[in-house]
């Protein structure tokens, strides 16, 4: 009788993993990359903001996004979860004042899904 028990027990744990190994959340972006053009260091914040799609088979989750390596850059992103098929928005902040030249930053993007980090670009020249 314990056998039966214990069998049945080890065969629901091996179905529920089977079941869970292929109910996983996947991240796709329209695009990764945004080309901010040229814009004046005194011209305020620009944003660049990239779409994407939860093509998984379960609630995707932003946990979190990079600031790119300065307090210049502030993302904001969906703080709730993404179902299946449904999309989300990350939004990233720049702002120039006090920089010139040449711009070219990357975010990270860290989901609950399985797989490394997403990375974000965005590129532009910024004027004085």
């Amino acid at each position: 009788m314990i056998h039966r028990v214990l069998l049945s027990i080890i065969t629901s744990f091996a179905v529920l993993a089977a079941w869970g190994a292929d109910n996983k959340p996947e991240i796709t972006f329209a695009n990764t990359s945004y080309d901010l053009g040229t814009i004046h260091a005194s011209g305020g914040t620009v944003s660049a903001t990239y779409t994407f799609t939860n093509t998984g088979t379960a609630p995707l989750m932003i946990i979190s996004v990079s600031n790119g390596g300065c307090g210049c850059t502030k993302p904001s992103f969906t703080k709730e979860p993404i179902a299946p098929g449904k999309t989300g928005k990350i939004t990233i902040h720049f702002d120039p004042s006090g920089r010139r030249g040449e711009l070219n930053r990357k975010v990270k993007v860290t989901t609950n899904a399985p797989g490394k980090r997403k990375t974000l670009t965005f590129t532009g020249s910024i004027i004085p």
